[in-house]
């Protein structure tokens, strides 16, 4: 397991925020992509931190030198001179906004490109997690981490971190200025701070706790909603409208409930510094003007005072803007921690080694690979000596005493041992829950088994590829996944390389070309809402037809027509004969009419195997199967 994916809570074993060093180093690990363009970010804003304090220390200067010696001294106004010191300052502080535009328009394009390649890595890394992941994680938490959390760390990227660095610029050279300026009134203003940071930090640290729990309540509200939009059918069905909104609420309740908590206190924050700060400003307007009185302006003159002043607007103002983004932050990175738990999830494992090869066969038997498409395989079998063996792929699936559980703690299946040889149909029937999908579960390696031995044409499946492993078997599931496309990039969906005359022979081997050339723009229209507008049948023969086009040696059928109607079964069972010739295929139906032809068919009870046979033999035992098909017996 990566050490990356052992979480750290946000809260130590007091219950203080503690920020998630972690996530924040690898976030600013895919900033340094654009390190050129950070740099000339960092110079922007050091040029407008410079272009603030100047212009603020101007100040001092021309109340100083222009104003104060008119009203004091009864000198004659310096019109030209205190135009040219003012132009000085407006230019100054243009120069100032100039850096600031080009700032922003970087940290656009470091910003965005940085979130393009998280998401990038964060689909790249899902596509290589184990269906059991998926298994045990709701769609609409997954989705959250592309949606709402992304969302967070954008805004973390694209304003909470220049605004920090900004603001520590600014009040480093602030500070300075103010030190220059004069040493008391600095110390008085340090005093207050400490007093603003202490309050700040005890209200953050409390809203920081409620904004982690509001990622994940809204995370779970976003699951439930999707697995109900999804089950909206069956939802009306049973009439579940009612206690589906009562969960709803209580999910909402939760999501508000943390929501509030969190900017209850957030929101205080901004008011809270802002009063300190004016009262900052009185008791410095104060001090800065006895010490000016009672020196004569020796010790600090009024322009000084008033430069002072300026100078602690912006030494205060930015700790305020860090203080109200600390809750930003916090939330991006509870949202960036999401993110990186999916990624840090361990990948599925893949130690195979025995890979498919095209390949020539001469009339001797002999194989030989081949560099071009032959449309003959073989598995290329490495050995620890150098050599290597091809043998022909043929999809004999041999099962010897398999165990499989889900976990360590329930074994479902137990001392599974069969064999599928090449052009065989096999069939499991059984009740729900019985092992009959686990089994084919097992022949792909979604799971790996606990105890025995797989071999595939001989091969231990452990030592096969699982890409090539998949490549070499079809696969049409009871529930149907159609993408937005057209109807012939659905049915090249099964072999990417398929030419349209290939894709157009698979419909027609499936029994689906017929009402494609009925629909609007026929192989061309437009599918899109998972193929809402196609019957459940049309959906299920297009499944099918994206399975033939694979032309795979091994086909796996589960519960391929149970959502057709008996006349298009009849279709679709003419085309699955066809499709099935020379082919190994393992079937798993509840309509026991559609395994009577089955070379051998398997009964299944709580993970065993109890009657193995044909139809014929299986009715003259008068056991489990032959209650199933007389119908005393419910599958389900």
């Amino acid at each position: 397991m990566n050490n990356g994916s052992r979480r750290r809570a946000p809260y130590d074993e007091k219950g203080k925020m503690k920020l998630d060093w972690g996530s924040l180093k690898r976030v600013l690990g895919y900033l340094k992509a654009y390190r050129a363009r950070l740099v000339a970010v960092a110079v922007c804003i050091l040029v407008n931190a410079i272009a603030g304090v100047v212009g603020t220390m101007f100040l001092r200067t021309i109340i100083d030198g222009y104003i104060t010696p008119v009203l004091k001294d009864g000198m004659a106004p310096d019109f030209a001179g205190l135009t040219g010191t003012i132009l000085f300052m407006a230019s100054i502080y243009v120069f100032g906004v100039f850096a600031t535009f080009l700032q922003n328009r970087m940290m656009v394009t470091a910003s965005q490109g940085t979130l393009k390649k998280i998401r990038d890595d964060l689909f790249s890394h899902m596509q290589t997690l184990p269906i059991r992941y998926f298994d045990t994680h709701q769609y609409g938490d997954l989705m959250s981490r592309y949606t709402s959390d992304t969302d967070t760390l954008e805004q973390m990227i694209m304003s909470t971190l220049p605004e920090v660095c900004s603001s520590a610029i600014r009040i480093t050279s602030a500070f300075c200025a103010m030190l220059i300026t004069s040493v008391p009134l600095t110390f008085v203003s340090l005093f207050i701070v400490t007093l603003v940071m202490f309050l700040s930090r005890r209200i953050a640290g409390r809203s920081g706790r409620h904004f982690v729990g509001q990622q994940k309540a809204l995370g779970e509200l976003n699951g439930y909603v999707e697995e109900t939009v999804s089950g909206q059918k069956v939802v009306k069905v049973f009439c579940h409208e009612e206690k589906a909104t009562e969960e709803f609420r209580k999910k909402n309740d939760a999501l508000c409930r943390e929501a509030t908590n969190a900017n209850k206190f957030a929101n205080i924050l901004m008011p809270i510094m802002g009063n300190l700060g004016h009262l900052q400003y009185v008791i410095l307007a104060i001090v800065g003007g006895a010490i000016a009185v009672s020196t004569g302006g020796a010790a600090l003159t009024l322009g000084a005072v008033a430069s002072f002043l300026q100078l602690s607007r912006s030494f205060t103002m930015p700790l305020n803007q860090i203080s109200g983004q600390i809750n930003s932050f916090i939330m991006a990175l509870a949202g960036a921690g999401r993110i990186f738990e999916v990624m840090d999830a361990e990948s599925e494992e893949d130690d195979g080694y025995v890979t498919l090869a095209n390949v020539n066969i001469d009339e001797d038997g002999v194989i030989t690979e081949s560099d071009t498409k032959t449309g003959k395989w073989a598995w290329r079998h490495p050995h620890g000596t150098g050599e290597i063996t091809y043998t022909p792929l043929c999809g004999k699936v041999e099962f010897f005493d398999v165990d499989f559980g889900y976990n360590e703690e329930k074994i479902v299946l137990h001392n599974i041992s069969m064999y599928a040889k090449p052009g065989q149909k096999v069939a499991f029937v059984g009740a729900t829950g019985a092992g009959k999908t686990t089994i084919t579960n097992l022949i792909n390696r979604f799971y790996d088994i606990a105890d025995g031995k797989i071999r595939y044409d001989g091969i231990n499946i452990n030592k096969i590829r699982k890409s090539d492993l998949r490549r070499s078997l079809g696969m049409v599931l009871q529930d149907v996944n159609l993408f937005t496309g057209t109807v012939m990039d659905n049915i090249r969906y099964g072999r990417l390389d398929a030419t349209d005359d290939e894709c157009v022979a698979a419909a027609k081997l499936a029994g689906a070309d017929g009402f494609i050339r009925m629909l609007p723009e026929g192989y061309s229209t437009v599918i899109s809402g998972d193929g809402s507008d196609l019957s459940q049948g049309q959906r299920q023969l297009l499944s099918i037809a994206r399975a033939a086009v694979a032309d795979p040696p091994v086909m796996i059928l589960d519960e391929a027509t149970s959502s057709i109607d008996t006349r298009t079964e009849m279709i679709v069972q003419r085309g699955m004969d066809a499709l099935m010739k020379g082919r190994t295929v393992f079937v798993i139906a509840h309509r026991l009419s559609t395994v009577k032809n089955s070379d051998v068919i398997m009964v299944l009870d709580h993970g065993v195997i109890i009657e193995r046979g044909d139809h014929e033999s299986l009715i003259a035992q008068k056991g489990q199967y032959y209650r199933l098909y007389t119908g005393a017996v419910e599958l389900e």
